[in-house]
């Protein structure tokens, strides 16, 4: 669905990169209502001659121009660009950030007036059209703010809507899910080299494995653990390999490195 409003992105970098490319796939966003800026010149140049865009190094310009802002900067840099952005600010304008960690009350202190704020987490599988991201918004945004915002995020992958206060879960969850998942495909990848195959067999098999085995979960409405066991027969292969794995701790770690996510992205907050 076509959305009529200017959209702006404070920073340029590879995720707003991800989103503008989604936005403009989907026909979400036409060009010509798509503002980027960022401190770096050779970026912005890549960006307006890549999609089209209208990229420059002027931050107020980009605020005035656009209605829906995505702040898309690292935490550390977020002060320096509120501050460039809170006195050209009007009420009428959504602020979307997409900094790790940063609270919607934090972001609001810079504003003379309580501003429209919504809270995301993406993931770097955004950068594929392929993201989850949780949107949490702040206490003056409406329902009609975060209808837009999902629109935003949802031309990039899925996107639901959580309340702020589980957004350190999702951090720790879909946040770093994709590096615990890439560590358990490169340790299939090597365990298919250590039985014999050539490296590029085993990594087209786990690939195409791990794309298979989430499709068939997105599609039905079994449980995880019911399509699991009709995978393993009595005294077959499979049961043997998941008696190692649950010997050796794999659900209790992998449950314990969200945990630890979570926290650390609590303390984060804090800071």
């Amino acid at each position: 669905m076509k959305i009529k409003i200017p959209v702006g992105f404070i920073g340029g970098g590879n995720m707003a990169e991800a989103m503008i490319q989604g936005l403009l796939a989907s026909k979400t966003i036409i060009p010509s209502a798509c503002w980027v800026s960022d401190i770096i010149d050779e970026r912005l140049s890549y960006l307006k001659k890549t999609y089209g865009i209208k990229a420059v190094s002027d931050t107020p310009q980009v605020i005035r121009s656009s209605q829906a802002i995505i702040l898309a900067v690292k935490p550390q840099n977020v002060d320096q660009a509120l501050s460039a952005l809170s006195p050209v600010w009007t009420s009428d304008k959504i602020l979307i950030s997409i900094a790790a960690g940063v609270p919607t009350v934090y972001l609001s202190r810079f504003f003379a007036k309580a501003p429209k704020i919504i809270r995301v987490m993406p993931n770097t599988p955004a950068l594929v059209q392929q993201g989850a991201s949780a949107l949490a918004r702040g206490h003056y945004a409406s329902d009609a703010d975060m209808e837009l915002a999902l629109k935003l995020f949802r031309a990039v992958g899925k996107a639901v809507e959580v309340e702020e206060k589980w957004m350190d879960a999702v951090t720790g969850l879909s946040g770093s899910g994709p590096a615990y998942i890439l560590l358990l495909l490169e340790s299939l990848i090597d365990a298919g080299v250590l039985e014999g195959l050539p490296r590029a067999t085993a990594r087209e098999l786990v690939i195409q494995t791990a794309l298979g085995t989430a499709a068939m979960l997105a599609q039905s409405a079994k449980h995880p653990g019911e399509l699991k066991d009709m995978i393993t027969s009595p005294g077959g292969t499979t049961i043997h390999g998941l008696q190692i794995l649950e010997e050796r701790g794999v659900r209790g770690a992998l449950m314990a490195a969200v945990g630890a996510a979570t926290r650390r992205s609590k303390e984060l907050g804090k800071k």
